[in-house]
């Protein structure tokens, strides 16, 4: 299960965006730097929960994902707009949010073709 892309890289995602979000604007860092961290780590706890089930359960964990990985793009975009992230930082959580996305979609492919 670890071994997965999609695991490998929402580690990355986790790794570079905790300490981004942590040097946010004390104006910022306990509401959306908060919010940015928890959907991150929503979305692995998802992804685990997937990796650990099965069948239609599997299925519900993974659209629980695609919807967490949904708001976390949604953060992103108000983090950028706000000037919390420069627009290179930007667009490197872009490029590992839509790997991410690309990733949990051929997941959510198999899952329906299989079941």
């Amino acid at each position: 299960m670890n071994e997965s892309p999609l695991f490998s890289r929402t580690h990355d995602l986790i790794l570079w965006l905790i300490p981004q979000a942590q040097k946010f604007p004390r104006a910022h860092r306990f509401g959306l730097g908060e919010r940015v961290q928890n959907a991150a780590l929503d979305f692995q706890e998802c992804l685990i929960a997937a990796g650990k089930t099965r069948g239609a359960e599997q299925r519900a964990c993974l659209c629980q994902a695609d919807l967490r990985l949904a708001h976390l793009k949604h953060w992103a975009r108000i983090c950028i707009e706000l000037k919390l992230l420069s627009v290179g930082q930007y667009a490197h959580l872009a490029r590992l949010l839509d790997e991410c996305g690309r990733l949990l979609g051929a997941w959510l492919k198999q899952c329906a073709g299989s079941g």
